[in-house]
């Protein structure tokens, strides 16, 4: 048509490009429209900030017996009640939060760190060394956790205090088997995340290009493999703390004298009558934990998975 210009290709090229945004943005835009990982992260975040800062807002010892005081309910001395010796409640929880936290996160880095070695080897082998890191998985998968755990536990527990102290030997051991026990799934999972990317394009490129095996694995392979392990890294830190607090709850964790969750509902479990609160402010602490973890796994799950368009 006379007097009539083409449009520039360039405008709607130069818009793709302003509206064009990085993975880890996306990922962020995608979490944020799961309410519930939302409302799980901000429920963590209060329990961590809590667990942290609290001991130096509220400083009341740990240790502090008044018998004058035993088994009372909320109060404004005592906002969570006390024990069965006086002791305060909400002084105990904020101390133990710390250390059921701290044995979750630790557990899942060994779980996740082993596991991904286990599974990068045998992803990116072929023949007898799969085969045998596979089988191995499979025989730590078929064995009972629970007793074993019990065992390692028992076993170990004493020499361990006897080395480095009961409060720090009870941590590594229970951090260390713990751990040992969650790395298998985690292995899975990387492994057929590497029989599956090895084949793709972009990586068959840098192996023309003369990449070695590692700058593969290292450059391309790992990183388009780190959202599911992530997702699973949630899923273990709410098993361990699950698991430490079972151990607790058995008489087979920490010592009497450090307040885990688990040793407070391992102590309360003979006054629930009497006194519901000192089993029902732990429990409670142990069950936003989990719950809070899960939600930010399953909205991690959603938003680095590139095949979901939300």
């Amino acid at each position: 048509m006379a007097g009539s210009t083409l449009a520039s290709p360039t405008g709607s090229i130069g818009s793709r490009a302003a509206n064009r945004v990085s993975p880890g943005a996306e990922a962020w835009r995608r979490f944020r429209r799961h309410r519930l990982a939302l409302a799980g992260a901000l429920i963590l975040v209060v329990i961590v900030l809590a667990v942290v800062l609290g001991p130096l807002l509220w400083a009341v010892p740990i240790n502090e017996i008044d018998f004058s005081a035993k088994l009372q309910g909320m109060s404004w001395s005592h906002p969570l009640g006390t024990d069965d010796l006086g002791q305060d409640l909400l002084a105990r929880m904020l101390y133990g939060g710390r250390i059921s936290l701290a044995v979750g996160f630790a557990a899942m880095l060994i779980a996740i760190v082993v596991g991904t070695l286990v599974g990068a080897i045998a992803g990116i082998s072929r023949g007898s060394i799969d085969a045998a890191l596979m089988w191995l998985t499979d025989l730590f998968l078929s064995l009972p956790q629970l007793p074993l755990l019990l065992l390692i536990i028992y076993l170990f527990r004493d020499t361990l205090k006897a080395l480095v102290g009961p409060e720090v030997g009870v941590f590594i051991l229970v951090v260390a088997v713990i751990g040992c026990f969650r790395w298998m799934p985690v292995a899975r999972l990387v492994r057929a995340q590497f029989l599956s990317l090895r084949e793709k394009e972009f990586v068959e490129a840098a192996r023309a290009l003369g990449a070695t095996t590692t700058r593969q694995v290292v450059r391309h392979i790992l990183p388009n493999s780190l959202g599911p392990v992530i997702v699973a890294g949630t899923i273990d830190v709410a098993a361990a703390i699950i698991a430490e607090s079972t151990l607790s709850f058995l008489g087979l964790g920490f010592p009497p004298d450090v307040p885990t969750w688990g040793r407070l509902l391992y102590d309360a479990k003979d006054y629930l009558d009497i006194a519901p609160h000192w089993a029902l402010f732990p429990g409670s602490a142990i069950f936003f934990a989990v719950l809070s973890i899960n939600f930010i796994g399953d909205g991690l799950r959603d938003a680095l998975d590139p095949r979901k368009v939300m």
